[in-house]
């Protein structure tokens, strides 16, 4: 069949362009190929692709707005069971840290919000003097400034100041740390290998390793990713499981990383990923591995 759609094929553009073939055929099967099809009708357009309705086109819209508004609630639900933590045990909350974002997200930013506000109203004033001069109404230039900047542009000055200085330095500052615990887990893991004493046990490790990574392949994308919400925080969390799986907190890391150079980084993974790894999952593999070779030797 794909030598006859291509002999069909390659005939129908040489008739289009005028050109003449010339096969050598001792026994005439070509021949009786181009017998068998109207080669003249024979279509070679591409087959469209259908436009997605009205009814896909707002159902995509809606799940993905639906989404997007699960991780929302979920964010204010999570901030709203730790402020209620908080108030049930307030020795929880860390008021000398709190304090010390407070200066550098809100007090550090204070210089530059007061420069732009500052020429930002110097430009309002120039531009609404023209304006109001020609009505003989320029005395409420003063009045405008002060209402239109202080409560409808200040507070939209301040927010763009917080998101793009104070935000993107917290972030910087998740990257940070992230990469410094990646190096530290790395080294910790590697510094206490032998590897001469493993030659032996090279094929039964293989072997294992095979296995094992069939197993976390599977219960990753049939268990983990869907109980995590099936978001991209969800994906990178079970980036960090299987890294869980295959060795210990270096190798979540490792995996997140990777993903994260790729596709982003997940705050929330991040955050999630190393104290989960460095409180609990190291010390109960421990425990686990320490029973599970007291029970086999």
């Amino acid at each position: 069949a794909a030598l006859e759609a291509f002999v069909l094929a390659l005939n129908r553009r040489a008739a289009a362009r005028g050109v003449t073939l010339k096969a050598v055929d001792p026994q005439g099967l070509l021949a009786h190929l181009l017998d068998r099809y109207d080669v003249a009708s024979y279509d070679l357009a591409a087959p469209r692709r259908r436009a997605p309705s009205l009814f896909d086109s707002v159902g995509r819209a809606a799940c993905g707005t639906a989404a997007a508004v699960q991780g929302h609630l979920a964010c204010l639900g999570e901030t709203a069971v730790t402020a209620l933590g908080m108030l049930v045990h307030p020795r929880r909350f860390r008021l000398r840290d709190a304090l010390w974002a407070f200066q550098r997200a809100g007090f550090d930013g204070l210089p530059i919000t007061l420069l732009i506000g500052f020429l930002l109203g110097l430009i309002l004033a120039f531009e609404s003097a023209a304006s109001l001069r020609m009505f003989g109404v320029e005395v409420y230039v003063a009045d405008l400034i002060a209402i239109g900047l202080f409560r409808e542009l200040g507070p939209l000055i301040t927010a763009i100041i917080l998101a793009g200085r104070s935000g993107s330095a917290f972030a910087a500052e998740i990257g940070t740390m992230g990469n410094m615990f990646l190096a530290i887990f790395l080294s910790m893991a590697l510094s206490g290998l032998k590897l001469w004493q493993l030659v032996d046990l090279a094929l039964p490790m293989l072997v294992c390793l095979a296995a094992e990574v069939l197993l976390m392949m599977f219960f990753s994308i049939l268990v983990v990713f869907p109980l995590m919400g099936r978001n991209y925080d969800a994906a990178m969390i079970t980036a960090g499981f299987i890294g869980f799986g295959m060795g210990a907190t270096s190798n979540a890391m490792a995996n997140m990383q990777a993903v994260a150079r790729r596709y982003g980084p997940s705050p929330s993974a991040y955050f999630m990923i190393p104290m989960v790894g460095g409180l609990f999952n190291d010390f109960f593999n421990a425990a686990i591995i320490a029973l599970s070779i007291g029970l086999l030797s």
